[in-house]
């Protein structure tokens, strides 16, 4: 009797947990269809709607431009270069512009992309104008442009997508370029907070590595021989003669590993963000960010830290 009464127990606790991991994972699923039919409404009228994007002389703000001129968008770039700005002109429509947005017109989506990298390096390598020159374009820049534009936007009742990166979740390197997008993911969800209520929504892309000229990595390593030179001798001294190679090293073929040639999996994420009813807050743009660099800002800083330092060399000292 007390077998069979242990026996009809087992079997029971097996038909509740198999009960319960079928319930689960309908739910689970349920969730998923729900996203994917929610994130499927667009937006109308997109032959009306102005959107203005920073950094478009290349990259993604490019493709971007280019993206959103095709699906009807009155696109506003805004160029760097002469050069940037004829070549996007003659690659889309006579809608894009890459004049002023005449201030008549409410304005739907504003796009801050334009950044930059160098200086990057050992905190130690580094002076004061060294991260003011990253700030002032990265985070400063796209304050200033938000602030610029936010009657529109009010007006409009539009969008903001504001690009920030992994590294505004993990600091990887010493320089401003960290420090700008921990500032951007900031200044984007206080944004988010405070325009809620006149109907602006603003969204963060979180871009994993892609091959643009952020990660050029002549650009970097020219850099970095140019802060090492500078360097007094003990300073050298303590990091070994043989670091400053080994570091570019390293980077070379981190970034090589890691770059992705597709930077349109970025712009497929700032096209959502601008013609979805329902934006998301945060888009992780890439395998790499979606799988390892998000995941891994949210471990405790001991793992974090060990999966970080195996990728740059350790200093002699």
């Amino acid at each position: 009797m007390v077998l069979t009464d242990s026996l009809m127990t087992y079997l029971l606790e097996v038909m509740l947990s198999h009960l319960a991991l079928t319930c689960a994972l309908l739910l689970a699923s349920v969730a998923a269809i729900r996203r994917f039919i929610r994130e499927s409404y667009k937006v109308e009228g997109f032959r009306q709607k102005h959107v203005f994007i920073t950094g478009c002389d290349s990259g993604f703000g490019n493709l971007l431009a280019r993206q959103l001129d095709g699906k009807g968008f009155l696109v506003l770039a805004a160029c760097l270069t002469e050069k940037g700005a004829a070549d996007l002109a003659a690659a889309t429509s006579s809608r894009l512009k890459t004049l002023l947005l005449d201030v008549t017109d409410s304005l739907w989506g504003l796009v801050n992309n334009a950044g930059r990298s160098i200086p990057i390096g050992p905190t130690e390598w580094l002076k004061l104008e060294d991260f003011t020159k990253v700030l002032d374009v990265n985070l400063l820049g796209v304050i200033d442009v938000t602030l610029q534009f936010l009657p529109l936007l009010k007006q409009g009742q539009g969008r903001v997508v504001n690009v920030a990166s992994v590294l505004g979740r993990l600091s990887l390197t010493g320089g401003g370029y960290c420090l700008s997008k921990w500032g951007v993911e900031a200044f984007s969800d206080s944004l988010r907070r405070d325009m809620h209520q006149f109907g602006i929504k603003v969204s963060i892309i979180e871009p994993g590595f892609f091959k643009t000229a952020v990660t050029s990595v002549d650009l970097i390593e020219a850099d970095l021989r140019k802060l090492w030179t500078r360097l007094p001798l003990e300073v050298k001294d303590s990091y070994g003669e043989t670091y400053l190679e080994d570091y570019v090293k390293a980077q070379e073929f981190s970034l090589g590993i890691l770059c992705s040639p597709d930077i349109s999996k970025v712009t497929r994420c700032m096209e959502h963000a601008l013609t979805a009813q329902f934006p998301r807050t945060r888009y992780g743009a890439g395998w790499d960010a979606k799988f390892f660099w998000i995941p891994l800002s949210y471990l405790p800083s001991f793992l974090s830290d060990f999966f970080v330092n195996m990728l740059l060399p350790s200093p002699k000292g």
